[in-house]
């Protein structure tokens, strides 16, 4: 009967542990995962098609030390991408805007400075 009590208070042999879900999760996050693969359909030695897929599944802080951020530049995830996206378009359409009138601007003068020209010569004779 002593046998079985010193078995008991015995520490567990080593075989596998067991982790819950969130430690996995926490060690995945932590240092993050690859998941890459590529499907391709050939028919008679012509390729088809080729759709490669590639996953990483990480934390954002780990993503960011992998160099990944396009999140935070995606205006449809971003709200601030958004913004950046609205103020870049309106700096290009005011660009356009002033060309368009400078250039107006040009023809006009040069029309009234040739109607001038016109108006002096008609003058003269």
């Amino acid at each position: 009967m002593t046998d079985i009590d010193q078995r008991r208070d015995a520490p567990p042999t080593h075989g596998p542990t067991t982790s819950n879900l969130a430690d996995i999760l926490e060690r995945v996050l932590d240092k993050g995962i690859v998941i890459a693969g590529d499907i391709k359909i050939d028919l008679l030695d012509i390729e088809l098609l080729t759709i490669r897929l590639r996953l990483f599944v990480a934390s954002v802080e780990t993503a960011r030390k992998a160099g990944i951020d396009w999140w935070e530049t995606d205006p449809a995830l971003s709200s601030k991408a958004a913004r950046n996206e609205l103020r870049d378009e309106n700096r290009r359409l005011r660009e356009r805007v002033e060309a368009l009138e400078s250039a107006e601007d040009g023809d006009a003068s040069s029309e009234s400075s040739s109607s001038r020209t016109k108006d002096t010569a008609g003058a003269g004779t």
